[in-house]
C-alpha cells in the first residue's frame, strides 16, 4: 500500500499503518459521499460511518469537512504526479525530440483520466474550487508549480520565473476549459478537448521551442 500523503491540513500525522490504513478509509469515504451527495450535504459524521471508524478518529485528523476535502484535493494532486511521471518514465528519451509535446499530452491525458474515474475528483480536484461552489477560485500555483518542478527535469531546463508563469497559465488555462467540456457533456466533450490541446500547443511552442 502506498503511503498517505502528509497533507497539510492534517491534525495529527498517522505513524502506525493501522492509522495509515484508517486515515486511508476516511479519504476514500469522503471521496464516495462527494460524488453521492455533493460537498454542502457532506458531513464528518456520515464519512465515518460509511468509513467503518467512530467519528472521534475523522476529528483526530480533521477538524471540519473543509480540512477532510483538502487533504483528499492533496492525494488526488501527489497521485496526479505519479501518474504524469510514470507517463513521461515510459516515454523515455523522447525530450530530446520536442519532448515537450508529450510531457504536455501527459498532463492532460491523466487529468482527463482522473476527472472521469477518480472518486470526488469532479467537484474537489487539487483544491481549486473548495467550496465547491465558491464564486472566486484560487489560482492553480501549487498545480502548476508540482508540474514545473517536474517537468523542469524532464525538458532538461531550468525551472526559472518564466518557466513557472508559462506553465502557471497553461494550467490555468487547461483547468477553465476542462471543467467546461465537462458542463458540456458528463465525459467531457471532445471537440472542447481537442481545442484545448490545440491552444496548449500553439501557446506552449512559442515558449518551450
Amino acid at each position: 500500500m502506498k503511503p498517505v500523503p502528509q497533507a497539510t491540513s492534517l491534525r495529527r500525522a498517522p505513524i502506525q499503518r493501522r492509522s495509515a490504513e484508517r486515515l486511508t478509509r476516511i479519504l476514500d469515504a469522503c471521496a464516495d459521499l462527494l460524488d453521492e451527495v455533493g460537498y454542502d450535504a457532506l458531513s464528518t459524521r456520515a464519512v465515518a460511518q460509511r468509513a467503518g471508524v467512530p467519528i472521534g478518529s475523522v476529528y483526530r485528523f480533521f477538524g471540519n469537512k473543509r480540512a477532510m476535502a483538502d487533504a483528499l484535493a492533496q492525494r488526488n494532486l501527489d497521485r496526479y504526479t505519479e501518474r504524469v511521471t510514470e507517463r513521461l518514465r515510459e516515454a523515455g528519451g523522447d525530450a530530446g525530440r520536442g519532448g515537450w509535446r508529450t510531457a504536455m499530452d501527459a498532463v492532460l491525458d491523466e487529468y482527463l483520466a482522473m476527472k472521469r474515474t477518480a472518486p470526488g475528483f469532479s467537484l474537489v480536484d487539487f483544491g481549486n474550487q473548495i467550496p465547491v461552489g465558491a464564486r472566486h477560485a484560487e489560482p492553480n500555483h501549487r498545480v502548476a508549480d508540482r508540474l514545473t518542478d517536474l517537468l523542469s527535469v524532464y525538458l532538461d531546463r531550468a525551472p526559472d520565473e518564466d518557466l513557472r508563469r508559462a506553465f502557471l497559465i497553461a494550467v490555468e488555462t487547461a483547468d477553465t476549459l476542462v471543467h467546461l467540456a465537462f458542463r458540456v457533456a458528463p465525459e467531457g466533450d471532445e471537440r472542447i478537448i481537442a481545442e484545448t490541446r490545440a491552444l496548449l500547443r500553439a501557446y506552449l511552442a512559442g515558449v518551450l521551442d
